[in-house]
């Protein structure tokens, strides 16, 4: 018996050949809702791992986990993420604000103003970036940006010292979040701009020929069709940096002074991060240490976790980009 399914040269469809794309189907259904719960087993394991690790520590702390400030585990046994946690979300935000701006250029510049010529080899050297070892950062900038910094930093603290993040007295430049920042800046460029680069060239033609119909400029087509269409795209792929910014660890260990305070001035020696402390402290950690360690590890993982969380909700928020990227 054969079903009302026609093939491409007119003839029936057997009985046989539709249950073979029956069972394809079924097991592709399977492997994949199988790859899906693999990866939440993955997740609910080190969520596991970390509260189970962590809530040791957290009994024998003695001071407030969320209020305190000092970090000292392994002498006194007081230790608080609040300093660390104030960090990570500071020199993250920070990198965001120079980043996403300079990644929506190159990304509108490949997308729409290069030529083809140069808009295949732009595009294969911003995504060269992401390849660079985070140590190459950390060092490059220990090296060379933190010196070039210094002279930056203190015309900054003369002219706009009025301005909470650029005031201060005593140190100006050297090892800061000011410098920090600008190196996870480069290091989630890429990402940024790779991601609005490819929603950029999602944006139906239709719309864009439409505008320039119309008498639009180039500049105000983009403005028109492209921004609107990419904005879920871009605040997506900057979530996604962000959230690359504040896992980063070597290359904010190298830099970051690795004090113990809160401080909104950028161009003091006033800078450390949850992952940067762990790297810092993990080796010579006493097992009270260590479960610190792991438990400022569980508050990283929530906030990354919440990051991208938002990132993916911003993207269904537009079904059309939503299909267009599945």
């Amino acid at each position: 018996m054969t079903t009302n399914v026609r093939t491409r040269g007119g003839g029936p469809v057997t009985h046989r050949s539709a249950s073979r794309g029956t069972r394809g189907e079924g097991a592709f259904r399977f492997l994949s809702t199988g790859a899906g719960v693999v990866l939440l087993a993955i997740m609910a394991a080190i969520a596991v791992f970390l509260i189970s690790e962590a809530i040791p520590a957290l009994r024998d702390n003695k001071g407030n986990f969320f209020t305190e400030l000092t970090w000292q585990p392994n002498s006194t046994g007081v230790f608080g993420i609040a300093a660390l946690a104030f960090g990570t979300v500071l020199s993250s935000a920070l990198a965001l604000i120079i980043a996403t701006p300079i990644a929506i250029g190159v990304a509108l510049f490949i997308s729409h103003y290069a030529p083809r010529r140069v808009a295949g080899p732009l595009g294969y050297l911003v995504d060269l970036l992401a390849a660079v070892p985070s140590v190459v950062y950390g060092l490059w900038g220990v090296a060379f940006l933190v010196p070039l910094l210094k002279t930056p930093s203190q015309w900054l603290n003369e002219h706009l010292g009025w301005f909470p993040f650029f005031s201060g007295e005593g140190a100006i430049g050297g090892k800061t979040m000011l410098a920090g920042g600008i190196v996870l800046a480069i290091m989630i460029l890429p990402i940024i701009a790779a991601i609005s680069r490819e929603v950029f060239l999602q944006t139906p033609k239709m719309n864009e020929e439409a505008a320039l119909a119309l008498g639009a400029t180039r500049w105000e087509m983009i403005r028109m069709a492209v921004l609107p269409f990419g904005r879920p795209g871009v605040i997506s792929a900057a979530m996604l940096g962000l959230g690359r910014a504040m896992g980063e660890t070597i290359a904010v260990a190298l830099i970051f002074p690795a004090t113990f305070d809160i401080s909104i001035q950028i161009l003091t020696p006033h800078a450390n991060s949850i992952a940067a402390n762990i790297a810092n402290g993990f080796g010579e950690a006493t097992p009270i240490g260590r479960g610190a360690l792991i438990a400022s590890g569980l508050v990283l993982f929530v906030i990354t976790l919440l990051v991208n969380m938002a990132a993916r909700f911003i993207i269904n928020r537009r079904k059309e980009y939503a299909r267009s990227g599945a």
